[in-house]
């Protein structure tokens, strides 16, 4: 059996490059053990909805909106339509076919399976071989503590559009919580091959998971390279409000804030091209210079290649 690589992921940007990791170890006939932030799910309209995981999941499978970044392809929008009429909640959206996702995950969860037993089965339906979970079965809740009050995150992210500065992040329910089985037992494989922290905002996808009691320890003991891709490319987000959260926490709005951010985790960072100015900054961690930007699957591919190969090289 030969060492699996685990992947840590939320947002679009985790999504992308964790589909071209599953695309690259997939062909190498080699495993891939996603754990994906579920800070940001939530309850709305009686259905149990989980973002991050939903990203991934379409992604994977190839069903994703690439134009949108969100969502499924060739979605249409009638329930909303109808729920508008009706006067009811229309500010989060949720697409016809995206529907019978939270449906499935709803109906499942109330029947007694755990979260990470509903995301085995929707991946498998799916036709996605990698083995993927949720970080942890408890709930985990994502708080913005912001100039207009504490604002539950997609309150947050989707009501407000990011629009209130933000002062700090709690995440509600993860002193209680227990790493997922599939995190647990791969942080504590001894032969693991990597730990690739995907370019995911580190305050709403990662952040999450290393509030989980046991998750940074393991982290940090594990003698597997642990390697952070910066979400920030030429002192702005790819997408979403990473950087105006860099600002208005008073940190710097680069990579190197990124990887000033995860500190002594990291065994190694990759930034992209258009920063490689910054990369002396942060001698002595190793750092891999490339292009971060994924426009395309071959864009996908190509970094997971370079990102395993720069992991392989610390080893």
């Amino acid at each position: 059996m030969k060492a699996p690589v685990l992947a840590l992921a939320g947002g679009v940007g985790g999504a992308k490059l964790a589909a071209g990791l599953n695309q690259v170890l997939e062909e190498a006939q080699s495993p891939l053990n996603i754990v994906v932030n579920t800070g940001d799910d939530f309850e709305h309209l009686g259905l149990h909805i989980a973002p991050d995981l939903d990203s991934v999941m379409y992604a994977l499978s190839g069903l994703n909106d690439t134009e949108r970044g969100w969502g499924m392809r060739d979605e249409t929008w009638q329930c909303m339509s109808a729920l508008g009429r009706l006067h009811a909640e229309t500010w989060f959206s949720l697409g016809d076919q995206d529907l019978a996702t939270h449906l499935v995950r709803t109906q499942m969860l109330r029947d007694g399976a755990t979260l990470s037993d509903v995301t085995a089965h929707l991946f498998a339906q799916l036709g996605v071989h990698a083995s993927v979970a949720p970080m942890a079965d408890q709930p985990v809740r994502t708080i913005v503590d912001t100039d207009a009050g504490t604002l539950a995150f997609q309150h947050y992210f989707v009501r407000e559009q990011c629009a209130p500065e933000v002062r700090r992040f709690d995440y509600a329910g993860a002193a209680e919580a227990t790493p997922a089985t599939l995190l647990a037992r791969t942080l504590a494989d001894p032969t693991l091959r990597a730990v690739v922290i995907c370019p995911s905002n580190p305050f709403i996808s990662i952040d999450p998971m290393l509030a989980i009691p046991g998750v940074r320890d393991a982290l940090a003991a594990t003698t597997a390279p642990v390697v952070a891709v910066s979400p920030i490319v030429g002192g702005a987000a790819i997408k979403g409000p990473a950087a105006k959260m860099l600002k208005e926490l008073g940190l710097a709005v680069s990579a190197t804030g990124i990887a000033e951010h995860y500190g002594e985790l990291l065994d190694g960072f990759v930034m992209d091209a258009a920063d490689e100015s910054l990369a002396g900054a942060l001698t002595p961690l190793p750092t891999l210079v490339t292009q971060t930007m994924m426009h395309t699957s071959a864009d996908k591919r190509a970094l997971a290649d370079q990102v395993l190969a720069f992991c392989d090289g610390l080893t």
